[in-house]
């Protein structure tokens, strides 16, 4: 049975910390719903009803427009040991991007990671768990580094390029709030 919590308890961010990988979730008011896996060591909790992740240059920027859109954001992590359990957080998101105040003030929490983009954040609302035990037991081998050698071969004048071209509109033409 799922248990609702208001914020964040030591136990919760415990869990959190134990999971290399997460999910994130975001829709615009209409349009497509986005969920994207995330990895790397790229999460943060700030405090009981505060979170941050690092996003790096991908594919698109779905969470960023839909954040501008509508600004609901839902984060999800889950044991794939042998102690089942899923951890939802439910918030409002915003976001800050490089040379802001806010993002030079937090970029020192995260490692450094070539086509850092943005850091997303999230004012907890809610925070579910539950049994997960539909999910299946699996081993974590290692993080990939095809994103960083990706983005190193780019170079920052080709990232910001290749935001330009496709981190600029989501799927559905929402602005980003990259480069507009």
């Amino acid at each position: 049975m799922a248990e609702f919590f208001e914020e964040l308890s030591d136990k919760h961010r415990e869990f959190i910390a134990a999971q290399p990988v997460f999910f994130v979730a975001t829709a615009p008011g209409k349009g497509r719903i986005n969920l994207s896996p995330k990895g790397l060591d790229s999460l943060r909790v700030l405090n009981a009803k505060r979170v941050a992740y690092l996003d790096i240059t991908g594919s698109g920027n779905e969470t960023a427009a839909h954040i501008l859109d509508d600004g609901r954001i839902t984060f999800m992590f889950m044991s794939f040991s042998r102690n089942a359990r899923i951890l939802r957080i439910y918030g409002r998101g915003s976001f800050a991007r490089p040379g802001s105040d806010e993002y030079e003030n937090h970029i020192g929490l995260f490692p450094v990671y070539p086509g850092a983009r943005q850091i997303i954040f999230a004012d907890v609302e809610s925070v579910s768990t539950s049994c997960g035990y539909g999910v299946p037991e699996m081993e974590f081998l290692r993080p990939r580094a095809a994103m960083s050698k990706w983005a190193e071969a780019k170079g920052a004048d080709g990232i910001r390029d290749y935001q330009e071209k496709e981190n600029s509109k989501s799927i559905d033409g929402l602005p980003t709030g990259l480069y507009d």
